[in-house]
């Protein structure tokens, strides 16, 4: 055994150019291709509707393959961490208010689970400072059932199976206003324990 010093190596630079980070610009990218499709058919015709709804799907489909690329191989960037939510948001917040615009979804529906999502958003930030709140398994059990419900509005389900959708988006907002909650909390106990 030696009483040499161990080298000290800084960690190692992770380019914003990776796998991750492109596919959370592939889902910015496609929100402006969904809105397109949706404005452009009025969510009229079967064709139109499946088209709106398969980019919805793909683009949604980034949000989990994203993620699970940048923890797998060490590709976490700030850019990500910025970008990643921000495309979340619009992509299913487009869709939301796209849904009610052509009288799919009503109103309060949207305007709830927009207001739980951007809320949370402003938690993290009021917390910043004295931690992160993590996403919860509640956090993303609401992400996969807004991303079912929404996909169900889109395509053009035939009677009677359509009254699957809101239950769907029912048991989506259930989800989307009791963790909201949870962060809510958590923000407090975090703000107040510092």
């Amino acid at each position: 055994m030696t009483d040499e010093p161990v080298p000290i190596t800084a960690p190692k630079a992770v380019s914003p150019y990776n796998p991750a980070n492109v596919l959370t610009v592939l889902r910015i990218v496609l929100v402006p291709v969904f809105v397109v499709i949706v404005v452009a058919s009025g969510l009229t015709g079967t064709g139109p509707r499946i088209a709106a709804c398969l980019v919805f799907c793909l683009a949604s489909a980034t949000d989990f393959v994203d993620g699970w690329i940048a923890r797998k191989w060490s590709l976490v960037t700030s850019f990500g961490k910025i970008a990643d939510p921000i495309a979340d948001k619009a992509l299913t917040g487009t869709a939301l208010i796209l849904l009610s615009i052509y009288d799919r979804l009503p109103w309060w529906v949207t305007i709830v689970i927009l207001a739980r999502e951007w809320g949370v958003t402003a938690l993290r930030f009021w917390v910043i400072r004295y931690g992160v709140i993590a996403a919860s398994r509640g956090g993303k059990l609401k992400t996969v059932l807004q991303i079912a419900a929404i996909a169900w509005y889109l395509w053009p389900v035939p009677e009677p199976f359509d009254v699957v959708g809101p239950w769907l988006m029912g048991a989506a907002l259930a989800v989307t206003v009791v963790t909201g909650a949870d962060y809510l909390v958590q923000a407090v106990r975090l703000r107040r324990d510092h």
